[in-house]
Order: C-alpha cells, then sequence, then structure tokens
C-alpha cells in the first residue's frame, strides 16, 4: 500500500515506522515545512492518506484529498466544527474519508462499553461526569475521544442536554474536566455516582502505539471503499 502522510508529528513519525515495517511504502510525508510538495505530487502514486496535522491545516489537507480521489483517513481533532462542510464537500467531488476522534480498537471498544452503561443508567439515580488527561502538547481540550465519550452519553441520558469542558453542579450539563500532565498519551473516566455507590470505567493508553496500529488498520481497509465511512463500518468489517 503506498501511503501519504500528512503531518508528521509524533504520530505520523510512528505510523511512517509501523506502517514500513509491515511493508507499506510512504509515498511522501507533508509538514508546515514542506507543504509545497503537495503541488509536485502524482495522484496516482497514492493508495491512501493518513491526515494527523493539526487542527488549522486538516481541512485543507482533507479538501486537497478528496479533489484527488484519494481516500482520507483522518485523525486530527480540533476542526469538527467545519465537519458538514467537509461532508458535503466529500459528496460534491465523491471521494472518501474516514474521521475517527481515535483510531485505537481499544478505544473503540471502550466508546461501545460507555454507551451500553448509558443505556443501562437512563432509568438509574446516578449523576454522570468525565474526565481526561493527556500529555501537555496536545492542541485542543477537551479531547476529541471525550467529545465522543460524551455524545455517547448524551444519546441516552435525556436529562443531560449538552457537554461542558469544566466541573458543573447543574443537573442538565455533563462535565468533562481536561487535565493536561506530561507524558500521558491518554485516560478517559467515566464516572458514575449515587448516594450508595459509584460506578467507573476507564481506558488508559500506555503508549501511541495502539492509535498509530489502528490508523494503519483502517486505510488498509479505507483505500478500497467510497464515500463517508465511519470506525463502525470498520470494526463491523472486522468482528
Amino acid at each position: 500500500m503506498n501511503i501519504l502522510l500528512l503531518g508528521y508529528g509524533k504520530m505520523g513519525q510512528l505510523i511512517d515506522e509501523l506502517a514500513t515495517a509491515q511493508g507499506h511504502h510512504v509515498v511522501e510525508r507533508i509538514h508546515v515545512d514542506n507543504r509545497e510538495l503537495l503541488e509536485t505530487l502524482d495522484p496516482k502514486t497514492v493508495d491512501v492518506a493518513i491526515e494527523f496535522s493539526q487542527p488549522e491545516a486538516a481541512v485543507e489537507n482533507i479538501k486537497w484529498c478528496l479533489q484527488r480521489q484519494i481516500p482520507v483517513a483522518v485523525g486530527t481533532t480540533g476542526w469538527l466544527d467545519q465537519k458538514p462542510e467537509i461532508d458535503a464537500y466529500c459528496s460534491q467531488h465523491k471521494g472518501t474519508y474516514l474521521f475517527a476522534s481515535n483510531y485505537s480498537i481499544g478505544v473503540n471498544i471502550f466508546f461501545r462499553l460507555n454507551e451500553y452503561l448509558a443505556q443501562l443508567m437512563a432509568s438509574q439515580a446516578y449523576e454522570v461526569s468525565t474526565k481526561e488527561i493527556h500529555h501537555t502538547s496536545k492542541k485542543d481540550a477537551p479531547s476529541g475521544t471525550s467529545i465522543t465519550l460524551a455524545e455517547g452519553i448524551l444519546k441516552h441520558l435525556t436529562q443531560k442536554k449538552k457537554w461542558v469542558n469544566h466541573s458543573t453542579n447543574q443537573p442538565d450539563e455533563l462535565a468533562i474536566v481536561s487535565e493536561r500532565i506530561d507524558p500521558a498519551p491518554g485516560t478517559h473516566e467515566i464516572t458514575y455516582t449515587s448516594p450508595v455507590d459509584t460506578i467507573e470505567i476507564k481506558h488508559t493508553a500506555h503508549s501511541r502505539e495502539g492509535f498509530a496500529r489502528g490508523a494503519i488498520a483502517v486505510a488498509e481497509w479505507l483505500k478500497d471503499q467510497k464515500g463517508i465511512k465511519t470506525m463502525n463500518e470498520f470494526l463491523e468489517s472486522k468482528f
């Protein structure tokens, strides 16, 4: 598989290392200082792109791929206010892309566990809150993973109307508390509390490797797909 890497920070470099070890070929490594290389890159040499750049660059990177019929797996968060625009752009250009707030297979299992627990709690007298911890270089807060978890809870707990990125005593608000502590690659906690007990579920990443391997696996699948795809579709094809 011929991969175009859009973004070459720690995640991009790890994906490069692991993909190359698996026998894939990285066609080009695009970052803030060499973006002009896209002007001469032949799209026919690329099977799929993996996008882990910065929020301010992600939208243009995705559009560049969609214009050229290059399927793109997007892991950058912090740009989702523009996702409806990108969805329309993908349909207009008959392109292919998949956005995931987290590519770790373990985290995506955790997403499902979170929704299942929220379903069970819909009729119970528990107060729910969430917390996430990431390294200090993470640009966005709350994390995209936390937002996905919060949306999964809001889907089933109708008394909660919105999430907020701070502690709250408002009964209609779901708290996401964000902490930035090095070298934490990512910890997410969901806590349900009642007067008689507390129930917690927690996912802790030990390194970025799970995210990188998941992104490569999705890219392998995505290169043969069309349209706007989701992690659930990928998981259903594998499990």
